[in-house]
């Protein structure tokens, strides 16, 4: 078996159907080869989609014309947006799926992209060949992809390469003592993939991960738990999407207690985490429940989760319950817990180890510094997340097909050519992510937070096409359908804006209302806009007072609720967001100066022994992403921009 492809993406994980449809839908002809088809974009952890910072993730995959938010949104089981209680920028949306229905959709969406083939296999060789040369950005290389090999003797050809293989590679899976090699449970590892790759001079190390068990329903006392409902608001993951369709399911609260954790504690001995078996390090923000309990020691309980799976299965997520603990130590633990003290269960917990890259070794496109025309995304990044993974799946994706095709003239809506893709800091989540991926490392899984972006103020889940759809419609990757809605939205939006900065407010026909809702009276009159900025008025409450305003909000449009709370939202906090802007254009100074091969940083005596170190490791492309690297102090930046000045 031999073929030709313009890109080929290994593993159809979400960040391999990400890559693969963007690739595709650029017009590059792709191939996503995967161990198992009817596992496309497996949920190996919990059955959900979004969170903190997570969900806006998935809103900017879905204005830049990716997938997993309309995916989503068809296969939710309850969807709720968190953190309501702060302000717009940290609003977060979160939907529990269906997870068999979720592996279904996304498999329609790859049969029905054109330009997309799917193989049935395992790669275990990546192909390279000797040979120097420049890219477009004028990168030097000394070696470049040309295809790879399966453990089936197939071999595929293509100049760029995609790597998107999660926790496959040499994976190790850990139940008490026993050891398992695996990539899943009761799925094979990659065994020589790695290597295939680390020969070229790429590093390589290990992280952990880990599940919790799966319980029959059916064994559960739900009278005995606390009853969490989602919402049904108007609100959802797609800028396009319909309507949710399926039944929408609760989740349920309950807490483990102090017998629970003398079970726990009692097999600490057999424990990977603690008896050596395991030396790589896990995800600090998703500890195990053993990990709660050897840190957090004073504590007599941990809240837990119980989530539905799907809409016809009685299987169901212990969420909060990870463990890699003996499997009858698991078991015994929970029959401690008042609703599950009949438990039956699925399967254990595990814990798995796995290899990644250091993503250092990557530029801002996400392609290998080393092997020219080799991307990676996802866990093989030292990532953790769906979410996170297929962010960066949709960049490597559109720049391998950049990369692979017509440098940007591929179903391209515009004449400018373009080289790469990659976005900033303040532009998108995806773009901090990345920026940090390849400018700090990691020495831990990487988990995106809110507190990760400087600008987030900028980058709401609400204003996620603003931000990008228009650029994605330039580079090809949005379609007209999209494009021409966020044209109707922004007009909408613009036209509240200027009817709010026009219309006169005068203190006698508002002052009662006011009154009414708890507000101060006026003294002098003011425009509309100025009433909206304060914190206890809405367009929901003022449009009663100023019927000029209600029929203004009422207009119709099938997304006029979501169209009149982003433009509120821009109202509200107009000082805010020009005040993030600023700064973040100050940044862009920075980011435009480009210091790559411009200084031997190991004979540079003007800054610290550690930012040479750093520098020397990383090369990194601008004076602002220099600026980001750990070690390297503002001192050491002075000293460059004066040597570059000199």
């Amino acid at each position: 078996m031999n073929g030709k492809y313009d890109v080929i993406v290994i593993g159809g994980g979400h960040a391999g159907c990400e890559a693969a449809t963007a690739s595709a839908n650029m017009g590059a002809r792709t191939l996503l080869i995967t161990m198992d088809m009817n596992k496309i974009a497996q949920m190996s952890c919990n059955p959900a989609v979004g969170g903190i910072a997570k969900g806006q993730i998935v809103r900017e995959i879905d204005a830049l014309g990716g997938q997993m938010a309309m995916v989503t949104d068809a296969t939710a089981i309850q969807f709720r947006m968190l953190n309501r209680s702060k302000g717009p920028a940290v609003w977060s949306p979160r939907a529990q799926c269906d997870r068999g229905k979720f592996i279904w959709e996304w498999r329609r969406v790859l049969d029905e992209t054109e330009n997309l083939d799917i193989w049935q296999d395992q790669v275990e060789e990546l192909l390279v060949e000797e040979q120097a040369s420049t890219d477009n950005d004028g990168n030097e290389y000394h070696k470049k992809t040309v295809g790879v090999k399966t453990i089936w003797g197939a071999e595929f050809h293509a100049p760029c390469i995609v790597l998107t293989a999660g926790t496959f590679l040499n994976g190790l899976m850990h139940i008490g003592r026993k050891m398992v090699k695996g990539g899943r449970i009761a799925e094979p590892a990659a065994e020589q993939l790695t290597e295939s790759i680390t020969r070229h001079g790429i590093r390589s190390a290990r992280m952990k991960t880990g599940t919790p068990v799966r319980i029959d329903k059916r064994s559960i006392h739900f009278e005995d738990m606390t009853r969490q409902d989602g919402e049904s608001d108007y609100h959802q993951f797609s800028y396009l999407g319909e309507p949710r369709r399926l039944p929408q399911l609760p989740c349920w609260e309950c807490y483990t207690n102090t017998a629970v954790h003398e079970v726990l504690c009692s097999g600490l001995a057999d424990s990977p985490l603690y008896n050596g078996q395991i030396q790589s390090i896990g995800p600090r923000y998703c500890p195990s429940i053993e990990t709660k309990l050897v840190t957090f020691p004073e504590r007599e309980q941990h809240l837990l989760f119980l989530e539905p799976e799907g809409t016809d299965t009685n299987e169901m997520y212990l969420n909060g319950f990870s463990s890699s603990l003996p499997m009858n130590v698991q078991i015994e633990a929970l029959k401690h817990i008042p609703a599950l003290r009949n438990v039956r269960v699925y399967r254990p917990g595990y814990a798995i180890e796995y290899d990644f890259f250091d993503p250092t070794q990557l530029y801002h496109s996400l392609e290998s510094k080393i092997i020219q025309g080799l991307f990676m995304a996802g866990q093989v990044n030292g990532t953790t997340g769906y979410e996170e993974a297929a962010g960066q799946g949709l960049v490597a994706g559109i720049n391998a097909a950049l990369k692979a095709g017509m440098e940007g003239a591929i179903g391209s809506n515009s004449t400018e050519a373009k080289k790469t893709f990659t976005l900033k800091r303040d532009e998108a989540y995806i773009g901090v992510l990345i920026d940090d991926l390849v400018t700090k490392g990691v020495d831990e899984p990487y988990r995106m937070f809110t507190s990760r972006a400087e600008y987030r103020i900028l980058l709401r889940q609400d204003d996620a096409d603003a931000r990008l759809t228009e650029q994605a419609y330039k580079l090809g990757m949005a379609k007209r359908e999209r494009y021409e809605w966020w044209l109707e939205k922004k007009n909408y939006i613009e036209e509240i804006e200027s009817f709010c900065d026009s219309f006169a407010i005068k203190p006698k026909l508002i002052n009662s209302w006011l009154e009414h809702f708890g507000s101060t009276p006026l003294q002098y009159g003011c425009k509309l806009t100025d009433l909206i900025g304060r914190p206890e008025l809405s367009f929901g409450k003022l449009q009663e007072a100023i019927p000029e305003l209600k029929n203004l909000l009422n207009q119709p449009n099938n997304r006029r609720e979501e169209i009149i709370e982003a433009a509120e939202i821009r109202i509200k906090y107009k000082g805010y967001i020009t005040r993030e802007r600023l700064v973040a254009e100050k940044m862009h100074r920075l980011e435009n100066i480009k210091i790559r091969g411009h200084f031997d940083y190991e004979n540079l005596k003007a800054i610290s022994i550690e930012a040479r170190q750093k520098l020397s490791k990383i090369q990194p492309e601008t004076l602002a992403q220099a600026s980001r690297i750990p070690g390297v102090s503002p001192s050491d930046i002075n000293a460059m921009l004066v040597l570059m000045g000199r």
